[in-house]
């Protein structure tokens, strides 16, 4: 097809994805709908048009059901999930999805009911937005002028307390004040054990709960047992379901209301350099009566604080922005919070961890809260330092030694150090730029939302550090990745030239603000220079290339957004509106692609490249095809980032925090940035120091460096087979570790294939005995150890590599003593391996 008319058929189909679009704002139909979003692990969505359509799952994809069902004069009707498939679904009549609230309506038999699914996201109240709770309104009334009886049951699976369906559970119904609960936790409640990114919570415990009263029954259930208020033998968690029942009695003309509580207490959140860290809501000594309590109490104002909240909200990103703006970012609201967790650190002062959702699992990933920072930047300092504290004392630790800024702080829920990439190890696939750039920027946007670069003070030596590596290797980058790392290395980046530039020229603004005019007068000439230069070398006649050796090139220069931003004034109005008209010219009927390599995009990028020149036409240019996309796509995920532009499918990623993104447009309203960033309470400081590991010291060594041996039988041994006087002398004899060749990380001396194996090693301990102990690891899959006859640790799942657990260390003993493993191989690798290490403080 000619060129002019490739161009004609491309703004044809952006013109009628604009008449589409607005047409379809009125009844938006998310990809999948929100209806629990607290956290990585409490997140549970409605993946369907109608709630009765699809069984609610988790993020990843995972059953985590949810159902009710109500009765209208004696009639049955589901209102969610898909079963029982006899029973025929109430009619869904609506669906709105607010910031914090997502709102469904059904109608049948003369009676409306209003379903709202409330999570408590304000952003100005900080204790309220880390209670991991969410809200379940019931309204009914009827509109046929008649009565009617009407009773609604609420269940929920044990499978909310469990990464996988055979995982045993316990439970108990409870009484906390006014409410009565029905309690799920797994059965082992291997706290912070498990870490990665398709990994659900298995920890802590799940609370469904109601008011007291009159026509209220709690319960819980096992397979088709009776109804129970204890599950004391453990139990598969996909045959456990805790209900509620209530009865609204006769309900007429008037609205009867009445509401639920899902609530999960997971203990201890993160682990943050190997120390684990309280939720924040708990860092006052609360448990879960305490939050439950104070749930029940807040109920009427939390209703009347979010309805307000959200009505706010949405007319300032209509006006920001249009309809489908604003649509756009209320689907994002909670899924940007849901994707990470507030903390409290030593001095009960906030720290939050977001978590690469649906990639590799990273927690606090530079390049992750990078474009998911404008949700935080606009409600307010607290927030936005929440994110940046932890990365920021890791990054000014003992530990990172490279000239540039860090790229995550491990693999959530463990915040222990850097494992993308080289690690701490190596400059291996390290994004020096994107990182250090990133951070120069959010330190800039911060000092201007408070008028000083105090906060940016506290780590002047590695922001100084980092502005010089990018003043040396900034503009013309070498060979490395970006945060679109999914592309692949890419030498000589334009669009991270222009990141660099910027984060030259927001270290001068920083330094101007600390009075370091010298400074200040360097960093912006050296910017200016680079910004003069970028725009002659990268120019390709009617746009900018994608790399500055590459004509014919293109790209999104997302990042030249701080240029307004910050008011750096570093490049011409003309480079970005030669931009805007390239892209109107080359963009998909469901957006702008990344670059012309490909037709995937970054939907966080099209809504920052959305705002570059701040016309109101080619900003909703950019927004109508995602929000067709978002509209129309057949994957039903929550929000992806990631998509190709010309079929509307999802490329990859999904429920990531990076959609916080969305709200970038409104920072450029210094006013309106200002009234949400002025709102907070909290104005956290005097954050505790980055904790100090503990070190460990080898008592009895893996097989890891030199085989050890251990006595072991693949048949089934003797009842007490883990007791230290058990006789093992009839088992073989090998060295560790067992299991199958290419298990990750394995280590084989003994090729172990068939599907259990029991393992025995006898060893030696002098006095005096360690107070402190943990067990170094390597399973694949579940695994019992006992110690001299003591059950130490039971771990389900696998880990990749060794990894080191505290264990009771009154288990051991002075002389001879037995450690004892069964390990089960259920699918994939297989292997076994263990030592013991002793923790001592380290004194540095």
């Amino acid at each position: 097809m000619p060129t002019n008319l490739r161009i004609l058929a491309r703004l044809i189909a952006v013109s009628s994805c604009l008449v589409a679009a607005m047409a379809a704002a009125a009844d938006f139909r998310p990809p999948a709908t929100p209806l629990v979003a607290c956290d990585p692990y409490f997140s549970i969505w409605s993946a369907a048009d109608k709630l009765t359509d699809a069984d609610t799952v988790h993020w990843t994809g995972k059953p985590h059901p949810l159902a009710a069902r109500v009765r209208i004069d004696g009639t049955a009707y589901r209102v969610m999930g898909t079963a029982p498939a006899d029973v025929p679904a109430m009619e869904q009549t609506g669906l709105r999805v607010l910031p914090t609230r997502t709102i469904y309506t059904f109608q049948s038999a003369g009676v409306v009911l209003t379903l709202t699914f409330l999570t408590p996201a304000l952003p100005d109240d900080l204790d309220l937005l880390a209670q991991p709770i969410t809200y379940v309104t019931c309204e009914f009334r009827s509109v046929d002028g008649a009565s009617h009886n009407v009773q609604l049951n609420f269940e929920a699976s044990g499978l909310l307390a469990v990464n996988t369906p055979q995982q045993l559970v316990l439970g108990t119904v409870e009484e906390h004040g006014d409410l009565i609960a029905a309690k799920i936790g797994s059965q082992e409640q291997a706290v912070l054990a498990k870490r990665g990114d398709d990994i659900r919570i298995d920890w802590g415990y799940f609370y469904l709960a109601a008011a007291k009263g009159d026509g209220v029954r709690c319960s819980l259930q096992a397979a088709e047992a009776s109804l129970e208020q204890t599950i004391d033998v453990p139990a598969a968690a996909e045959s456990v379901v805790a209900s509620v029942t209530l009865d609204f009695g006769k309900v007429a003309n008037e609205p009867v209301s009445r509401w639920l509580l899902l609530a999960y207490d997971d203990l201890y959140s993160i682990q943050y350099m190997k120390k684990n860290l309280r939720p924040y809501w708990r860092r006052n000594g609360w448990e879960a009566s305490d939050l439950l309590r104070a749930a029940a109490a807040a109920y009427p104002s939390v209703v009347e604080r979010c309805t307000a909240f959200d009505q706010e909200l949405m007319a300032d990103l209509t006006a920001a922005g249009g309809e489908q703006y604003a649509l756009l970012a209320a689907l994002a609201y909670r899924q940007c919070f849901a994707a990470g967790k507030f903390v409290a650190d030593d001095n009960g002062q906030p720290l939050q961890f977001c978590k690469e959702n649906h990639s590799n699992g990273c927690i606090g990933t530079s390049d992750v809260f990078y474009p998911m920072a404008p949700q935080f930047l606009l409600l307010g300092p607290t927030l936005s330092k929440s994110f940046l504290v932890p990365f920021m004392n890791y990054a000014a630790s003992e530990r990172w030694t490279f000239p540039f800024a860090p790229h995550d702080l491990g693999q959530y829920p463990h915040a222990n150090g850097q494992r993308y990439g080289g690690g701490e190890t190596s400059e291996e696939n390290q994004m020096p730029v994107e990182e250090s750039g990133n951070l120069l920027l959010l330190m800039a946007a911060i000092a201007q939302m408070e008028g000083h670069a105090d906060f940016a003070g506290l780590y002047w030596p590695q922001l100084t550090q980092w502005a010089e590596y990018l003043k040396a290797k900034g503009f013309d980058p070498e060979n490395q990745l970006c945060t679109d790392d999914f592309a692949g290395h890419l030498a000589h980046n334009v669009n991270l030239s222009a990141k660099a530039i910027c984060g030259l020229g927001a270290f001068a603004k920083l330094c101007e603000m600390r009075g370091e005019q010298a400074q200040a007068a360097q960093y912006r000439q050296t910017a200016q220079a680079f910004a003069a230069r970028w725009v002659q070398e990268a120019d390709d006649g009617h746009h900018f290339r994608l790399a500055f050796d590459r004509p014919g090139t293109w790209s999104q220069k997302y990042n030249l957004v701080w240029d307004r931003l910050l008011g750096l004034n570093l490049f011409p109005a003309s480079v970005l509106r030669k931009e805007m008209e390239h892209y109107k010219k080359v963009q998909n009927e469901y957006g702008l692609p990344l670059d012309n390599r490909q037709t995937y995009t970054k939907l966080d990028w099209i809504l920052w490249t959305a705002t570059l020149t701040q016309d109101r036409a080619d900003f909703q240019a950019l927004v109508a095809p995602v929000f067709k996309f978002l509209h129309e796509t057949p994957d039903r995920v929550p929000m992806t980032d990631w998509y190709f532009t010309d079929s509307g499918r999802r490329r990859g990623f999904t429920a990531r925090p990076v959609v916080g993104g969305v709200f970038l447009q409104m920072l450029y309203d210094r006013q309106m940035w200002a009234k949400y960033a002025g709102r907070e309470k909290i104005q956290a400081a005097d954050w505790a120091p980055m904790p100090r590991p503990p070190r460990t010291v080898t008592l009895v060594p893996t097989s890891q460096q030199t085989p050890a041996l251990w006595r072991y039988t693949t048949e089934p041994p003797a009842e007490n087979w883990h007791a230290a006087d058990f006789d093992d002398s009839a088992w073989q004899q090998g060295p560790g570790g067992f299991g199958s060749a290419g298990t990750p990380g394995a280590v084989i001396g003994t090729t172990w294939k068939s599907a259990d194996i029991w393992i025995r090693r006898t060893f030696e301990l002098q006095q005096p005995l360690p107070d402190r102990a943990a067990l170094r690891l390597h399973h694949d899959e579940d695994a019992q150890v006992y110690l001299n006859g003591i059950e130490v640790l039971s771990r389900g799942g696998y880990t990749t590599e060794y990894e080191a657990e505290e264990i009771d260390a009154q288990s051991l003993r002075a002389g001879k003593n037995v450690i004892a493993i069964h390990c089960r191989q259920t699918m994939g690798g297989q292997y076994i391996d263990a030592g013991l290490d002793a923790i001592v403080p380290d004194k540095r």
